[in-house]
């Protein structure tokens, strides 16, 4: 029995003792008075049943699903808020496509002379986002350091050479280039998603980024745990036949063998692609695999609630969670269930929480604010893209969008980490917010990992609507120095994306309560307000919002 399943047993017994004993920890918070509506209480219980065995870790299109999307209608409901869709529902309707890989394929790499037969899971991980049932992959190797084609930077790993119908390696992030490239922040040209683009825009036949889990930022277990489990892809008129055929990651002893096959030393070569006069390598070696693919629909829904403005009811701040997580895999001994408790059952209760506060703040906004728990967030923010696709409220009107994922479960903290600090006025109205509580914003602390480019907030950024997403801070009350970053990483190394990702004995919400005021006093301002805010002269995505407010509004 887990954790989650003996909490949803024990039923109201463990609610009360478990939120007496975090209740306990409220004692030793700030004198900030936090707003009505959100507590330690409240908070934990809407994540112990989010998290419960119950709900079968809420993978979309799943029983687990069902019972998470009626779960926040009815709350939403009981807050006395209206449904989030105009047309009067409560969802919006995502239709997705699953598609689970049939056991059988391994990657083989040849030359005239030797051969070599790589396993699923163990050294690579390979899919296909084609809604076919089957495609044979056979092209050469070719070396492209980190596949970006970035002119701003005056940066071109391809060099002009033709890579129609090759199987591209790329090394995963940017180029560590201190003056360039956001030096050590992530650009979106570092981002996995980015390289499997550009490798499709050129004629790829194939695609495989090279994993290290340091400057991935998770270990192998996150994407080559199970190469045969079921992924999703949003439905498309063209079934997704512009992307490569073959697209995945290898282990980087993977890469190294390949690479000692063609007689070159990987460390070599990587450092090489460092710097502006990199070429393409093509390592003479032929690579051949098969994927064979079955499929089903998948119904899945985002969900969302509005408290209308009274004076400019069109103008909408939105706040967002992703509800989704992993759900059952069958193949695992022990646990199966991907319960999510941190990621992201933790939003998806700060999202309620919110939604209550709103409800008994007492006097409408200016501004309606809208609460939307999205779908599929897991499987490559596909909720929050259909969304932005298809957006219920116009990304023109749309002022600013403000993204939780992944709360504080570790205590209280003087600081709030603001990852993609810089890029717009949303980060004054942060600042505003936290003095208020007595609090500073602070930049991410690890930027080299790429969170802007790897949460929901970043499909609204994409279309140009100012998005706004933190961090728990790093600067622990009561805590050694170090504390922050070290919890980071044992969660990042043990739960992250795994079954043990569970509701733990040990978790202090204080933290996450005065994490959710912040969130509180930043929605209201900007509800409140009749600025808009803007992004910043440096953004990449200035001159889509610049663009957009002149012919949406």
């Amino acid at each position: 029995m887990t954790v989650n399943n003996f909490f949803w047993g024990m039923g109201i017994f463990l609610i009360v003792s478990g939120c007496q004993a975090l209740s306990e920890q409220k004692s030793t918070m700030a004198s900030t008075d936090l707003v009505e509506g959100i507590s330690v209480d409240s908070l934990l219980e809407h994540i112990q049943i989010l998290a419960s065995d119950d709900f079968e870790g809420r993978a979309p299109g799943s029983r687990g699903e069902e019972k998470t999307i009626e779960y926040l209608t009815d709350q939403f409901s009981s807050f006395g808020l209206l449904p989030g869709n105009p047309d009067g529902t409560w969802v919006q309707k995502v239709s997705l496509v699953g598609i689970t890989p049939v056991e059988g394929s391994t990657l083989t790499v040849r030359t005239e002379d030797q051969e070599r037969v790589f396993e699923p899971g163990t050294d690579y991980v390979a899919w296909t986002k084609r809604i076919v049932e089957k495609v044979d992959l056979s092209g050469e190797l070719v070396f492209v350091g980190y596949g970006a084609l970035a002119p701003e930077y005056e940066w071109d790993d391809f060099k002009g050479v033709d890579v129609q119908g090759k199987v591209l390696l790329m090394l995963v992030n940017d180029p560590p280039i201190e003056d360039i490239f956001g030096g050590k922040a992530m650009t979106y040209y570092g981002r996995w998603t980015y390289k499997l683009e550009v490798a499709a825009e050129l004629g790829a036949e194939g695609v495989f980024v090279i994993h290290e889990s340091k400057l991935a930022g998770y270990p192998w277990e996150v994407v080559g745990s199970n190469p045969l489990s079921e992924s999703f892809d949003l439905v498309t008129h063209n079934r997704n036949m512009d992307r490569a055929s073959v697209e995945g990651w290898m282990q980087v002893e993977t890469a190294k063998t390949i690479f000692e096959m063609a007689g070159l030393d990987f460390d070599e070569q990587k450092s090489l692609a460092a710097q502006r006069t990199f070429q393409p390598v093509s390592l003479g070696l032929q690579a051949e695999t098969t994927i064979v693919n079955t499929f089903r629909s998948v119904d899945s829904n985002n969900c969302l609630a509005r408290l209308e403005g009274k004076e400019a009811p069109d103008e909408v701040v939105i706040y967002v969670a992703h509800w989704d997580h992993l759900g059952v895999d069958p193949m695992l001994t022990g646990d199966q269930i991907f319960n999510g408790a941190a990621d992201n059952a933790t939003g998806t209760a700060g999202l309620l929480e919110l939604a209550k506060a709103f409800s008994l703040s007492g006097e409408r906004p200016r501004r309606s604010v809208v609460f939307l728990a999205v779908t599929a967030e897991e499987q490559g923010l596909l909720g929050s893209r259909y969304y932005t696709k298809s957006p219920l409220y116009p990304p023109g009107n749309t002022v600013a969008v403000i993204n939780m994922d992944v709360l504080n479960t570790w205590g209280r903290t003087r600081d709030l980490t603001v990852v993609g600090m810089g890029q717009s006025e949303l980060d004054q109205v942060g600042i505003d917010a936290a003095g208020q509580q007595g609090r500073v914003l602070i930049p991410d602390p690890e930027p080299e990992k790429g969170f802007y480019y790897r949460s929901d907030h970043f499909s609204f950024a994409k279309i140009g609507v100012p998005a706004f997403y933190v961090d728990p801070g790093v600067d622990y009350i009561g805590k050694e120095r170090g504390y922050g970053i070290r919890k980071r990483e044992e969660y990042s190394a043990e739960d992250y994306h795994r079954p043990s990702d569970e509701v733990k004995a040990d978790w202090d919400l204080t933290g996450a309560i005065e994490d959710l005021d912040f969130f509180y006093r930043m929605g209201y301002g900007l509800a409140t307000s009749s600025d808009w805010p803007v992004w910043s002269e440096t953004s990449e995505f200035k001159a889509i919002r610049e663009a957009q407010m002149k012919t949406n509004r």
